[in-house]
């Protein structure tokens, strides 16, 4: 367990800034960071940009994203990731953000956004199968010691969207039934193992 004196050495090094959240415990504090634009939409979209703020609550952390210069009226999905870039390891589908007419879009969710965000596979069992399109879901799971995951990154849901936004039209894993379009940002602005969620201790 971190200590809370390694906790603001941390967060100092990677330039987060820290604020004390209204109505929490003055132990509590909340974390505000940037996503950059992915390689692969830098081209298309160069302004493309979004800042997110995690707030710890009660025995959860409440993550609020906001993404501007993206496309309008256009779905992107959320993303928790154990890397930021390709191969992107472990990644956790966490929900979707809708862009208005203005390019603007905000999500809320709520879970666990800190020190402890991880995904273990205990043993192999059997999956169900419901999607078998360009990435069909696996019959059963390969066994996984516990993997740490403190990045973030967001996709376009469709490659259809992509294109129509003059970007690749790729198709990658990254929603919910598995056919989304490319990366359009993430946290590649902090290291590999020091992602933006590994500063929150709950």
């Amino acid at each position: 367990m971190l200590t809370k004196l390694q906790v603001l050495a941390t967060v100092a090094g990677l330039g987060l800034s820290i604020a004390t959240a209204p109505g929490l415990a003055a132990s509590a504090k909340k974390i505000e960071f940037d996503m950059v634009v992915s390689v692969g939409a830098t081209t298309c979209l160069p302004d493309a940009s979004a800042s997110v703020t995690v707030t710890p609550s009660a025995g959860v952390e409440i993550m609020d994203v906001d993404v501007d210069g993206l496309p309008p009226n256009t779905v992107f999905n959320l993303f928790v990731l154990q890397v930021p870039k390709a191969p992107f390891g472990v990644s956790w589908y966490q929900g979707d953000i809708e862009t208005g007419k203005n390019g603007h879009g905000h999500q809320r969710v709520v879970g666990i956004f800190s020190v402890e965000t991880f995904a273990v596979a205990a043993g192999s069992a059997p999956a169900p199968v419901v999607f078998n399109g360009p990435f069909p879901d696996a019959s059963l799971n390969p066994p996984f010691n516990p993997v740490q995951m403190y990045h973030l990154g967001i996709w376009f849901d469709s490659p259809s969207d992509a294109l129509s936004a003059g970007c690749p039209g790729t198709v990658t894993p990254f929603s919910g039934e598995h056919s989304a379009g490319i990366q359009v940002l993430n946290t590649s602005n902090f290291p590999d193992d020091q992602g933006p969620l590994r500063s929150i201790v709950p």
